[in-house]
């Protein structure tokens, strides 16, 4: 057999080097976690780990890459983006609110959003930015209200909705923790002799289409045993004017709306709330199903307002509290976890440690929020009842921080 040539040999010994040189040089490919590490310039899909990150969010950008630092705290690889993600990039808190309803969201004149409602948009806000008014609005009707959460409209529903089994398992919404316990009364002008439900037989009563007050009308005037004529209209304000025109001898909502649209009409003394109260209506924030993510933001930022309440923290004494709790063998430490001074509830958000401070600065506990819209010195004067602390014999109960 003839031996291999010479140059045959050298060429394939030639070839073997440069594939180990080759193999020795190449830089590895960058991991999720080193994607797009620099100044900040890649943007929000995915790049910058530097001075460009929104604040609050991780490093990486708002979409990530694999098991990178880009992904939101609690999803899984090739889960779809959390509404948080998407919120911090765009640099604002999308709100769905009432925006016809004084006390809880009602556009003013001068085109701000006022109410109880709106601060708690304004303390998701300030959570997320540090900015309570970073927040767009979008006024929503009855109807709308779902169909704009479901279809990613919206980023948070806070507008006087009950929480009800049907809601919460098939319409794709989500409940955060109740902001105010309602119930479902009825108003009558002062002169009409009545005093219960009992009396408004083969009364005429105006009621807001496609909402739970409809049902509930229904249900129980049925087991009254009580004739009454439903005049049902789909918008709010269409309800009230056509009750103060005469349309009908009766309207019913939430005792809360009753009193929040008693107070701008003409002649409010005209106007008695009766004192049943036909249903249970706990209403609250509302987030789209599945995004857990996004659920525990808004979930514990309402926490937040109650538990800093308890504890006793406003806006007015927070730097004091601060600088009580700064040392930590001798302040509280229930007080410095709650307040970001120890631990990283936060950062496990995908939020800032001082997440509460923000709050708190900006819009103030529960007990503040709720005197500054529905209390007294307010035209609707709402007594706080069952919309009090667990310690004063409401049932405003926030989880732990720890």
């Amino acid at each position: 057999m003839r031996r291999p040539s010479l140059w045959i040999v050298l060429a394939l010994g030639a070839a073997l080097v440069l594939a180990a040189c080759s193999t020795g040089s190449q830089e590895p490919a960058p991991s999720g976690g080193e994607y797009g590490a620099g100044s900040g310039d890649g943007g929000g899909d995915g790049g910058g780990a530097g001075t460009g990150d929104t604040p609050g969010q991780a490093p990486g950008g708002s979409q990530g890459q694999g098991t990178g630092m880009g992904q939101t705290p609690g999803q899984t690889p090739g889960q779809a983006q959390s509404t948080l993600q998407a919120v911090l990039r765009r640099g604002r808190l999308i709100c769905g609110v009432n925006g016809a309803l004084p006390g809880f969201s009602f556009l003013e004149e001068d085109g701000t959003m006022s109410g109880f409602d709106a601060d708690f948009c304004r303390a998701i806000a300030a959570a997320l930015f540090d900015d309570p008014e970073a927040v767009e609005w979008r006024s929503l009707t009855a109807e709308e209200r779902f169909a704009a959460l479901q279809t990613g409209e919206i980023d948070v529903l806070i507008r006087n909705t009950t929480w009800t089994i049907s809601r919460d398992t098939s319409v794709g919404a989500e409940f955060a923790p109740t902001t105010f316990y309602d119930g479902q009364g009825m108003m009558v002008r002062v002169d009409s002799g009545v005093r219960n439900l009992e009396d408004l037989a083969g009364a005429t009563i105006c009621v807001t289409g496609g909402t739970t007050t409809e049902l509930n009308l229904a249900d129980t005037f049925r087991a009254l045993g009580v004739d009454f004529t439903p005049r049902t209209l789909e918008q709010v304000d269409a309800v009230y004017t056509a009750y103060e025109q005469g349309q009908c001898d009766a309207v019913t909502s939430d005792k809360s709306q009753l009193a929040s649209r008693r107070a701008v009409m003409a002649n409010p003394d005209d106007h008695v709330i009766l004192e049943a109260t036909m249903s249970k209506e706990p209403l609250g924030p509302a987030v789209r199903n599945g995004d857990s993510a996004w659920f525990d933001v808004v979930k514990w930022v309402v926490y937040a307002t109650i538990q800093a309440e308890e504890f006793g923290i406003t806006s007015g004494n927070l730097d004091q509290v601060l600088a009580d709790n700064a040392d930590p063998d001798t302040g509280n430490p229930d007080i410095r976890r709650f307040l970001g001074l120890e631990g990283n509830f936060g950062e496990g958000m995908g939020l800032s440690n001082d997440f509460t401070q923000r709050i708190i600065r900006h819009v103030g506990n529960y007990g503040e929020i709720y005197d500054r819209n529905l209390g007294p010195g307010t035209p609707l004067n709402i007594p706080r009842g069952l919309n009090n602390l667990w310690t004063r014999g409401g049932l405003l109960y926030a989880m732990p921080f720890r």
